[in-house]
């Protein structure tokens, strides 16, 4: 009992050092990815051996705990994704999820094997060119994490449709990635050799588990607006929903990640009861994944094991193909034709960020017990701190310097909050007033608004101000609107053409892309 009481502490620990390592990533600006990172390297250093969980943890052990940590990570990052906003660039975005990856680890593995042919081929051990594409296919993608710390944390954004692009891309191209691995663990293993006939493989893992997400995703709604008496419940269902749709998709043979996402984006983009608390709660479930799962992946790491020759001089080297050759081609392959212009492209390659998926998927080769497998986690390491610095410290000034910035307004969390319950047709929503905007200058005495529509709060400068008759609508405002679907369509056709409230149009086209299939 003792025992486990202790392990309950060094949980405890972890947890507290990843929360609190946030405040000093905000200030030297640092995704706060890297400093749980370095907060489980800490404890990793400083703690006792009896809290060593590189002695006490197996591979498959990681191996596990990971896999289901990213399944909470992409469900909530699904429950996000608006379809408005990324419709735009959908075709380019997964093309950059799909085959950017598959480029990138291609052009990654090669130019690895030409540098471990150049530089380490003397050492003691042999590594194949399937070696090395295994290692760049475990880091061909990109981190919506750690991209966005450094990208909202300098008080700007980014214009155009850039911002949807990347968060498109780092929400969708994890599940690829894992494809990617897990294939090239087996053909580096011996159980399986490159072969066109991997490629319906690969198309059915995909497809399969597109249709198993979007099922689980309709069924999760259906059940979602039944009556449980309890509000808690239906966060227990929540989380059923993620583990069965996981574990279905992986049972037939499916890709198991992309499933839970796309479930996620199914349920981010319907009407269900207690939408809103469902997505807070997995906001909280996917952080606390990533800080229990990056600062435990920290305390394996010691960080003379990152600093030896065999390590350094590959890992600068792999490091500076990714970021300047591979990531590049790829996304200019994958951008050619499209509207983006040069100096778009560029950024778009610079800001290709690494961080969760990496660390999770090198421990799938520590799992499989591939040959030399502890090397390549620590090179995975290496390279992920490496972009986090390099590429993370500087995308910003690169934005700038490029005028792909804009303002980006922080926006003050409305202290009213209204969900969806069976029999209550209401929802609450913000509108913005922009200069376009007929209400602007306006009072809501004279705006004559829709019958059926009530303005509860007004957001102005940062705070709320309480609605009257003679209260003026100004620019810049955020008006808290409460009304039934249908009236608040009303009020976005006749006042806010402009908005962003577009939950029934999202549903038809959900419903019309089911009906297709």
């Amino acid at each position: 009992m003792e025992e486990i009481s202790s392990y309950l502490a060094f949980v405890g620990i972890l947890l507290l050092a990843g929360v609190c390592s946030n405040k000093l990533a905000s200030r030297v600006n640092i995704p706060v990815l890297l400093m749980f990172l370095a907060a489980g390297m800490a404890v990793g250093v400083y703690g006792s051996t009896h809290f060593s969980l590189k002695a006490q943890m197996h591979g498959t052990v990681i191996n596990t705990l990971g896999t289901v940590a990213m399944y909470f990570i992409l469900f909530s990052g699904g429950l996000g994704t608006k379809y408005k906003a990324i419709k735009p660039v959908l075709g380019r975005g997964l093309l950059l999820a799909t085959a950017g990856v598959l480029l990138t680890a291609l052009f990654l593995g090669a130019g690895g094997y030409v540098i471990y042919l150049l530089f380490a081929r003397g050492e003691s051990f042999s590594l194949d060119f399937a070696w090395w594409l295994l290692l760049a296919s475990l880091i061909s993608s990109t981190d919506a994490a750690a991209t966005f710390a450094i990208l909202r944390g300098n008080g700007v954004n980014l214009s155009g449709g850039l911002q949807p692009l990347l968060e498109l891309e780092s929400g969708s191209n994890d599940p690829m990635a894992a494809l990617l691995t897990i294939i090239m663990i087996q053909v580096v293993t011996g159980k399986e050799s490159f072969s066109l006939l991997q490629v319906p493989f690969v198309a059915y893992k995909i497809a399969v588990g597109t249709g198993a997400g979007l099922l689980v995703g309709w069924i999760g709604v259906w059940f979602f607006n039944r009556r449980y008496g309890y509000e808690g419940l239906y966060y227990v269902l929540g989380v059923a929903l993620v583990l069965i749709c996981a574990g279905a998709a992986e049972h037939i043979q499916a890709n198991g990640f992309l499933a839970v996402y796309v479930c996620g984006v199914v349920m981010g983009n319907n009407r269900y009861n207690y939408r809103s608390g469902l997505e807070r709660f997995n906001e909280g479930v996917a952080w606390l994944m990533q800080v229990l799962l990056f600062t435990s992946l920290g305390a394996l790491i010691r960080p003379r094991d990152l600093l030896t020759p065999q390590v350094l001089v590959p890992g600068i080297l792999m490091s500076a193909t990714l970021m300047f050759l591979a990531r590049p081609a790829a996304v200019l392959l994958c951008l050619t034709g499209s509207r983006f212009s040069i100096r778009e492209r560029l950024l778009i390659s610079w800001a290709g960020l690494r961080g969760a998926a990496p660390i999770v998927l090198a421990t799938f080769p520590l799992a499989a017990g591939v040959i030399h497998s502890p090397y390549m986690f620590n090179m995975i390491f290496f390279m992920v701190i490496g972009s986090i610095l390099v590429q993370g410290r500087t995308i910003m000034p690169l934005a700038r310097k490029l005028g792909l910035t804009r303002p980006f307004v922080a926006r003050s969390r409305a202290p009213l909050e209204l969900e969806t319950v069976s029999g209550m047709n209401y929802r609450l929503h913000e509108f913005d007033v922009t200069p376009a905007c007929v209400l602007a200058g306006v009072t809501l005495a004279e705006a004559k608004l829709p019958p059926g529509v009530l303005v509860t709060l007004i957001r102005r400068n940062g705070g709320f101000i309480p609605p009257g008759g003679s209260t003026r609508i100004e620019n810049g405002d955020g008006l808290l609107v409460i009304g039934t679907p249908e009236k608040l369509e009303t009020l976005v056709e006749h006042f806010f053409p402009d908005s962003d409230y577009s939950e029934n149009e999202e549903l038809q086209i959900f419903k019309k892309s089911s009906a297709g299939k």
